[in-house]
């Protein structure tokens, strides 16, 4: 099996779209949280440039590197764009199927950028040396799990 099919590569893929997820959506304030203290928003270039040093990323890779941030960019950039058009519209408006809707397609835009992620993130992968992958393994993967509950 080459190594960009194996699960833990897909893993890998899969957690670098959640690192390229809305941001947009994630830095809106939660009310019930209003009391903790506000900590600035990861900037997608600060993101970019994290996941970058993380991966250890070669001279040799920054041009497959490249279409991986440009891929994190865009999918930032479409989902800031949908959620400036959901904020648009008044509240008053919206009844629970256009809620759901508005739903659907932001999970059709969120899988529409993994689908991108995912061929430029094997372009990237399958260029990285074996020892990087594991790098790469272990860097998206325990990302991916930090949100996570844990069974115990």
């Amino acid at each position: 099996m080459p190594a960009f099919t194996s699960p833990r590569a897909l893993a890998a893929v899969a957690l670098a779209a959640a690192l390229a997820g809305p941001l947009a959506v994630q830095a809106q304030p939660v009310h019930h949280y209003a009391h903790r203290a506000a900590v600035a928003p990861e900037t997608v270039e600060q993101r970019i440039a994290r996941l970058h040093a993380s991966l250890m990323i070669t001279p040799d890779e920054e041009t497959a590197w490249s279409g991986v941030a440009d891929v994190i960019r865009a999918n930032d950039a479409a989902m800031r764009k949908m959620v400036a058009v959901r904020n648009a519209e008044p509240a008053s408006d919206i009844n629970a199927i256009d809620d759901l809707q508005n739903y659907e397609r932001f999970n059709r835009a969120h899988l529409d950028g993994l689908k991108d992620l995912i061929v430029s993130f094997q372009t990237l992968y399958s260029a990285m040396p074996v020892a990087q992958q594991h790098v790469a393994d272990h860097v998206l993967i325990r990302f991916r799990r930090k949100g996570l509950p844990t069974n115990s």
